[in-house]
Protein backbone atom coordinates (compact mmCIF):
# COMPACT_ATOMS: atom_id res chain seq x y z
CA UNK A 1 0.00 0.00 0.00
CA UNK A 2 1.36 3.62 -0.86
CA UNK A 3 1.26 6.45 1.00
CA UNK A 4 -1.24 7.72 -1.39
CA UNK A 5 -3.51 4.92 -0.01
CA UNK A 6 -3.58 4.94 3.09
CA UNK A 7 -6.13 7.08 5.20
CA UNK A 8 -5.29 9.49 7.43
CA UNK A 9 -5.08 9.14 11.34
CA UNK A 10 -8.27 11.09 12.70
CA UNK A 11 -7.65 15.21 13.69
CA UNK A 12 -6.32 15.75 16.80
CA UNK A 13 -6.63 18.85 19.27
CA UNK A 14 -3.30 20.44 17.16
CA UNK A 15 -4.35 19.85 13.51
CA UNK A 16 -2.25 18.17 11.14
CA UNK A 17 -2.52 16.03 7.80
CA UNK A 18 -0.36 15.51 5.19
CA UNK A 19 -0.41 18.49 2.97
CA UNK A 20 0.51 20.71 6.42
CA UNK A 21 3.72 18.10 6.46
CA UNK A 22 4.28 17.89 3.10
CA UNK A 23 4.41 22.01 3.02
CA UNK A 24 6.42 21.97 6.40
CA UNK A 25 9.36 19.21 4.51
CA UNK A 26 9.43 21.55 1.36
CA UNK A 27 10.25 24.97 2.93
CA UNK A 28 12.66 23.04 5.06
CA UNK A 29 14.38 21.65 1.61
CA UNK A 30 14.03 25.15 0.17
CA UNK A 31 16.12 26.15 3.31
CA UNK A 32 18.48 23.84 3.33
CA UNK A 33 18.71 20.89 1.24
CA UNK A 34 17.32 17.36 1.94
CA UNK A 35 19.85 17.13 4.53
CA UNK A 36 17.81 19.54 6.36
CA UNK A 37 14.74 17.05 6.43
CA UNK A 38 13.78 14.80 9.01
CA UNK A 39 10.50 14.04 10.37
CA UNK A 40 11.85 15.60 13.75
CA UNK A 41 12.72 18.84 12.17
CA UNK A 42 9.33 18.83 10.30
CA UNK A 43 7.70 18.21 13.74
CA UNK A 44 9.14 21.03 15.40
CA UNK A 45 8.06 23.60 12.65
CA UNK A 46 4.50 22.27 12.80
CA UNK A 47 4.67 22.71 16.78
CA UNK A 48 4.04 18.70 17.09
CA UNK A 49 5.12 15.52 18.80
CA UNK A 50 7.72 13.59 16.53
CA UNK A 51 5.45 10.61 16.76
CA UNK A 52 2.24 12.04 15.66
CA UNK A 53 3.99 12.39 11.84
CA UNK A 54 4.31 8.61 12.02
CA UNK A 55 0.48 8.54 12.00
CA UNK A 56 0.48 10.18 8.28
CA UNK A 57 3.92 8.63 7.18
CA UNK A 58 6.24 6.05 7.62
CA UNK A 59 9.45 6.21 6.27
CA UNK A 60 11.57 9.50 4.98
CA UNK A 61 11.15 8.04 1.98
CA UNK A 62 7.35 7.98 1.92
CA UNK A 63 8.08 11.93 3.00
CA UNK A 64 9.88 12.73 -0.24
CA UNK A 65 7.57 11.17 -2.64
CA UNK A 66 5.36 13.45 -1.23
CA UNK A 67 7.13 16.69 -1.58
CA UNK A 68 8.41 15.56 -5.15
CA UNK A 69 4.37 14.77 -6.20
CA UNK A 70 3.81 18.02 -4.89
CA UNK A 71 6.43 20.07 -7.08
CA UNK A 72 4.87 18.02 -9.83
CA UNK A 73 1.74 20.36 -9.12
CA UNK A 74 4.15 22.93 -10.88
CA UNK A 75 5.56 20.97 -13.47
CA UNK A 76 1.88 19.71 -14.73
CA UNK A 77 1.12 21.73 -18.09
CA UNK A 78 -1.62 24.42 -17.72
CA UNK A 79 -2.96 23.50 -20.93
CA UNK A 80 -2.92 20.13 -23.07
CA UNK A 81 0.33 20.36 -25.16
CA UNK A 82 -0.24 21.41 -28.79
CA UNK A 83 1.91 18.52 -29.71
CA UNK A 84 4.40 15.95 -29.04
CA UNK A 85 7.02 18.53 -29.13
CA UNK A 86 5.08 20.85 -27.20
CA UNK A 87 4.68 18.28 -24.83
CA UNK A 88 8.26 17.23 -24.11
CA UNK A 89 9.64 20.21 -24.49
CA UNK A 90 6.98 21.64 -21.77
CA UNK A 91 8.08 18.39 -19.67
CA UNK A 92 11.85 19.64 -19.63
CA UNK A 93 11.27 23.22 -19.38
CA UNK A 94 8.79 23.71 -16.29
CA UNK A 95 10.89 20.59 -14.68
CA UNK A 96 13.77 22.37 -14.89
CA UNK A 97 12.03 26.10 -14.03
CA UNK A 98 10.76 23.65 -11.14
CA UNK A 99 14.54 22.38 -9.54
CA UNK A 100 15.92 26.07 -9.21
CA UNK A 101 12.85 27.12 -7.25
CA UNK A 102 13.72 24.24 -5.07
CA UNK A 103 17.05 22.94 -5.80
CA UNK A 104 16.69 19.49 -3.68
CA UNK A 105 14.50 17.96 -6.51
CA UNK A 106 17.59 17.64 -8.56
CA UNK A 107 18.38 14.60 -5.87
CA UNK A 108 15.36 12.73 -6.36
CA UNK A 109 14.83 13.39 -9.95
CA UNK A 110 15.50 9.81 -12.26
CA UNK A 111 14.67 7.75 -10.02
CA UNK A 112 11.37 5.24 -10.00
CA UNK A 113 8.51 6.44 -11.80
CA UNK A 114 6.29 9.53 -9.48
CA UNK A 115 3.36 7.22 -8.53
CA UNK A 116 1.32 10.49 -6.87
CA UNK A 117 -1.63 12.05 -8.35
CA UNK A 118 0.48 15.27 -9.46
CA UNK A 119 2.99 12.57 -11.15
CA UNK A 120 0.63 10.40 -12.84
CA UNK A 121 -1.18 13.47 -14.27
CA UNK A 122 2.33 14.69 -15.52
CA UNK A 123 2.99 11.64 -17.24
CA UNK A 124 -0.92 10.99 -18.89
CA UNK A 125 -0.58 15.04 -20.79
CA UNK A 126 2.79 13.65 -22.09
CA UNK A 127 2.17 10.41 -23.28
CA UNK A 128 -1.59 11.70 -24.81
CA UNK A 129 0.20 14.26 -26.38
CA UNK A 130 2.46 11.57 -28.46
CA UNK A 131 -0.50 9.10 -29.26
CA UNK A 132 -0.48 7.63 -32.30
CA UNK A 133 2.71 8.71 -33.77
CA UNK A 134 4.36 5.54 -32.98
CA UNK A 135 3.91 2.14 -30.93
CA UNK A 136 3.93 2.53 -27.72
CA UNK A 137 7.40 1.09 -26.77
CA UNK A 138 9.06 3.90 -29.05
CA UNK A 139 6.90 6.60 -27.65
CA UNK A 140 8.27 5.19 -23.94
CA UNK A 141 11.93 5.20 -25.24
CA UNK A 142 11.48 8.96 -26.63
CA UNK A 143 9.70 9.95 -22.96
CA UNK A 144 13.17 8.21 -21.66
CA UNK A 145 15.72 10.20 -23.57
CA UNK A 146 14.21 13.64 -22.98
CA UNK A 147 14.20 12.55 -19.36
CA UNK A 148 17.21 11.00 -18.95
CA UNK A 149 18.35 14.69 -21.13
CA UNK A 150 16.87 17.38 -18.62
CA UNK A 151 17.75 15.18 -15.35
CA UNK A 152 21.27 15.09 -16.53
CA UNK A 153 21.27 19.10 -17.40
CA UNK A 154 19.67 20.05 -14.61
CA UNK A 155 21.50 18.26 -12.12
CA UNK A 156 25.11 19.65 -13.42
CA UNK A 157 22.95 23.13 -13.45
CA UNK A 158 22.06 22.56 -9.66
CA UNK A 159 25.37 21.86 -8.77
CA UNK A 160 27.58 24.52 -10.14
CA UNK A 161 24.70 26.90 -8.40
CA UNK A 162 25.79 24.97 -5.26
CA UNK A 163 29.23 25.11 -5.82
CA UNK A 164 28.74 29.42 -6.35
CA UNK A 165 27.35 29.26 -2.82
CA UNK A 166 30.22 26.67 -0.92
CA UNK A 167 32.81 28.65 -2.32
CA UNK A 168 31.75 32.49 -3.09
CA UNK A 169 32.60 32.48 -6.19
CA UNK A 170 29.97 33.49 -9.17
CA UNK A 171 30.67 31.33 -12.84
CA UNK A 172 32.77 34.21 -13.81
CA UNK A 173 34.87 34.58 -11.08
CA UNK A 174 36.10 31.06 -11.01
CA UNK A 175 36.96 31.40 -14.66
CA UNK A 176 38.81 34.40 -13.62
CA UNK A 177 40.62 32.52 -11.27
CA UNK A 178 41.43 29.30 -12.49
CA UNK A 179 42.35 31.10 -15.76
CA UNK A 180 46.14 31.66 -14.88
CA UNK A 181 46.66 28.01 -14.98
CA UNK A 182 44.32 27.05 -17.48
CA UNK A 183 46.63 29.44 -19.37
CA UNK A 184 49.22 27.98 -18.72
CA UNK A 185 48.16 23.88 -19.23
CA UNK A 186 46.94 25.23 -22.68
CA UNK A 187 50.15 26.46 -23.79
CA UNK A 188 52.19 23.41 -23.84
CA UNK A 189 50.32 22.11 -26.90
CA UNK A 190 49.41 18.93 -24.89
CA UNK A 191 45.40 20.05 -25.24
CA UNK A 192 45.20 21.46 -29.31
CA UNK A 193 40.69 20.41 -29.35
CA UNK A 194 40.33 21.99 -25.58
CA UNK A 195 42.62 25.16 -26.41
CA UNK A 196 40.19 25.73 -29.57
CA UNK A 197 36.69 25.01 -27.41
CA UNK A 198 38.12 27.71 -24.70
CA UNK A 199 39.92 30.33 -27.32
CA UNK A 200 37.25 30.39 -30.01
CA UNK A 201 34.34 28.79 -28.33
CA UNK A 202 30.98 31.29 -27.63
CA UNK A 203 30.46 31.00 -24.08
CA UNK A 204 26.43 30.79 -23.17
CA UNK A 205 24.14 30.62 -19.85
CA UNK A 206 22.95 27.45 -18.23
CA UNK A 207 19.22 28.63 -20.00
CA UNK A 208 20.01 28.67 -23.70
CA UNK A 209 22.50 25.71 -23.48
CA UNK A 210 19.38 23.50 -21.90
CA UNK A 211 17.30 24.68 -24.56
CA UNK A 212 19.42 24.37 -27.05
CA UNK A 213 20.93 20.68 -26.71
CA UNK A 214 16.69 20.22 -25.56
CA UNK A 215 15.96 21.06 -28.96
CA UNK A 216 18.95 18.79 -30.33
CA UNK A 217 17.19 15.87 -28.75
CA UNK A 218 13.99 16.68 -30.41
CA UNK A 219 15.33 16.74 -33.71
CA UNK A 220 16.77 13.26 -33.22
CA UNK A 221 13.46 12.40 -31.85
CA UNK A 222 10.94 13.33 -35.01
CA UNK A 223 12.49 10.86 -37.03
CA UNK A 224 11.29 8.30 -34.72
CA UNK A 225 8.44 9.45 -33.52
CA UNK A 226 6.68 10.37 -37.00
CA UNK A 227 5.28 7.69 -38.75
CA UNK A 228 5.64 7.60 -42.55
CA UNK A 229 2.54 7.22 -44.43
CA UNK A 230 1.32 3.75 -45.06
Amino acid sequence: MTVWDRPQPPARPVPLDRERIVAAAIALADEGGLEAVSLRKVAARLEAGPMRLYGYISTKQELFDLMVDEVYAEILPEERPGDWREALGALAHRTRRAALRHEWLADLLGGRPALGPNGLAVAEATLSALDGLADIDTVMRAVETVSAYFTGAIRRETANLRAERATGLSRLDWQRASGPHLTRMLATGRYPALAEAVHDGTDVDAEETFATGLDWVLDALAARLVRPPA
